[in-house]
């Protein structure tokens, strides 16, 4: 909004023309309004909510001290999501509102599920099922919109000269691998929608399952926005994507801008989420912040970096499949408790110790996804 104001204008203001500015905008403005509104929300919700978000009574003992602490603190991350891409971004740009069209939409999922559980007093919500169809035909969306507008952008990026370099066949529905320059794995529309579907809705309940302690989902959400951030804007600038041997997105660039809102209502949020907690995202905040980055990937064609990046939420998944498969097949269970974050606290991890060191080992799962956009 305030981009397009501003950037018409010559001088100083052609600052606002530049992504790398905006990006830095967008996380303030997250930033801002998530502190400002933040305890406000806390003290509404409280209210409304009553005893909050209900607690696993199989969980943790220490788990029992936080009933009473609200849920859904997803719509202050949305808050901070919406504020700073609507005000920085590119509108023009449809990635912006294929991201946020995943991010909203997957947020109302999680918010008719934290519903439920609150008033229903629960940890039992949304029939899984319902919410996977939802969810999937959400991302499916999405993703027929994303190989429609890929083709696009692309045709104007050749036609305008943008893009020199013609690109590969099978590049709209086209599945990208690591470390392998200039190969694209056609997957045709059918098989694209399926698996960028997947990757969506994979992405968004991997997350939910990480958001198990105080400040332990949003800080790995925040080291993949900022990666991701980093590459939209190096696939979507031509040479920046030639140097590092990427495959070329034209318009994901924009993309950057989401990301550094997202970092930004990230911190905003974490300031009220760390322990003890005031606060907790709930499902209204997992599935949204999951289901950003799970389009994020599919939009710059780094799906399987995802999973590299978001290392630590494929695993805190895996974790969870593995325990009910192995309990159905030997009646014992293979992890103490699952998700795996439980399974440390069992041994003995205090809560804080847990959640720093996973965010280690975020950052360094982020670095290694970096890795692979120069090891071509």
């Amino acid at each position: 909004m305030l981009y397009h104001l501003l950037s018409p204008y010559g001088g100083d203001l052609n600052l606002f023309s530049f992504i790398t500015f905006r990006v830095a905008l967008a996380l303030a403005t997250g930033l801002i309004l998530t502190m400002l509104f933040g305890h406000p929300l806390i003290l509404w919700l409280r209210k409304k909510q009553g005893k909050g978000q209900p607690i696993r009574s199989d969980g943790p003992e220490s788990h029992q001290s936080k009933k009473g602490t609200p849920t859904m603190g997803g719509f202050l991350i949305l808050l901070g999501i919406l504020s700073g891409t609507l005000l920085w971004a590119d509108l023009t740009n449809q990635y912006i509102w294929i991201v946020l069209f995943v991010t909203i939409g997957f947020c109302g999922v999680g918010f008719i599920d934290d519903y439920q559980k609150v008033t229903k007093k629960g940890t039992a919500g949304l029939s899984g099922k319902v919410r996977l169809l939802m969810e999937f035909v959400i991302a499916g969306i999405a993703v027929f919109w994303i190989s429609h507008y890929a083709q696009e952008t692309t045709a104007q990026a050749i036609a305008n000269g943008t893009l020199k370099i013609e690109p590969l066949p099978g590049y709209a529905t086209g599945l990208a691998l690591p470390f392998l320059k200039d190969f694209m794995f056609d997957l045709t529309i059918y098989g694209f929608i399926a698996f960028g579907a997947f990757v969506i809705v994979g992405a968004g309940n991997a997350v939910n399952f990480t958001d198990g302690l105080d400040g332990l989902a949003i800080g790995p959400v925040m080291i993949a926005g900022a990666t991701f951030g980093f590459i939209a804007y190096a696939t979507g600038t031509p040479r920046l994507a030639d140097y590092l041997l990427l495959t070329p997105t034209p318009g994901t660039a924009e993309l950057a801008v989401v990301m550094g809102a997202l970092v930004g209502g990230g911190l905003g949020f974490l300031w009220y989420n760390t322990p003890p907690a005031k606060i907790f995202m709930g499902d209204t905040g997992s599935l949204a912040l999951g289901g950003c980055l799970g389009a994020m990937a599919v939009c710059v064609k780094h799906e399987m970096v995802l999973a590299i990046v978001g290392g630590l939420f494929l695993f805190e998944a895996l974790s969870v499949i593995i325990q009910v498969v192995y309990f159905k097949a030997t009646g014992k269970r293979f992890f103490k408790m699952a998700p795996i974050h439980h399974h440390f606290e069992k041994l003995g991890w205090s809560e804080p110790t847990v959640v720093i060191r996973f965010w280690i080992i975020a950052f360094l799962l982020a670095l290694a996804g970096l890795a692979t956009l120069r090891l071509r």
